[in-house]
């Protein structure tokens, strides 16, 4: 069974850093899809950065030139540089894997907090 652990989370200050990181365990077939939403108290889950198939990396504009993207393949594991952080950054943060095993599977881990305070 797949499992996917985000870590990384807490409170910085507005124009801080921090860096996500989703490590996923379990045996999986071919990745089609890994990437980062978020979830604001209220608000739907919506994408923050996302790979498809290969290497092409997608941003919400929102996050374009602050937040970067990147997979270690050999760890299995996805994370998400986060730099220069806003105040509309505070959320929580998933990480969402879809791979090929026999049929499409959608993974989600359990989601870390990120709040951005002064």
């Amino acid at each position: 069974q797949v499992q996917l652990v985000e870590s990384g989370g807490g409170l910085v200050q507005p124009g801080g850093s921090l860096r996500l990181s989703c490590a996923a365990s379990g045996s999986m077939g071919r990745i089609t899809f890994m990437g980062w939403f978020r979830q604001a108290p209220g608000k739907q889950r919506d994408l923050v950065a996302g790979i498809v198939s290969g290497d092409t990396t997608t941003y919400a504009d929102s996050v374009k030139g602050r937040f970067t993207i990147s997979r270690d393949s050999a760890m299995n594991t996805l994370y998400l540089q986060m730099n220069n952080l806003k105040l509309e950054d505070t959320a929580v943060y998933y990480c969402k894997v879809v791979h090929l095993k026999w049929v499409l599977q959608t993974i989600w881990g359990q989601g870390t907090q990120v709040t951005v305070s002064s």
